[in-house]
């Protein structure tokens, strides 16, 4: 397909994806191959308050939850801003704010 976008994976977030299990490492790869043609994961969910038009593929697994913070709203890429293990039934602010701050970083880069 000629319009894929390519994944732009910021901070550690690739490492952080590569810590997977392999079912999600996998499930994750087929969700974020739906987003880079232009369609949508099967289960996700709007991340308003990480930043305007980032979202979040939720994966679960026998292992546990796993989460994909994303945003593909720009023409030239989709940039994964975070991956991680759920542990709770809340996402942690710790998380929250990484994905904000990577978000704040990305949107300074691409206008600056």
């Amino acid at each position: 397909m000629a319009d894929t976008k390519p994944i732009e994976f910021r901070g550690k977030s690739l490492d952080d994806l590569r810590a997977f299990p392999l079912s999600a490492r996998r499930e994750a790869g087929h969700q974020l191959d739906l987003v880079q043609n232009g369609q949508e994961p099967h289960d996700w969910k709007p991340m308003n308050t990480v930043g305007q038009g980032v979202k979040e593929i939720r994966i679960r697994d026998a292992t546990g939850a796993f989460r994909i913070i994303y945003v593909a709203k720009f023409a030239d890429a989709v940039y994964v801003l975070h991956c991680f293990q759920k542990k709770t039934a809340k996402t942690s602010k710790t998380d929250l704010d990484l994905a904000a701050k990577r978000y704040r970083d990305l949107l300074k880069e691409l206008d600056p």
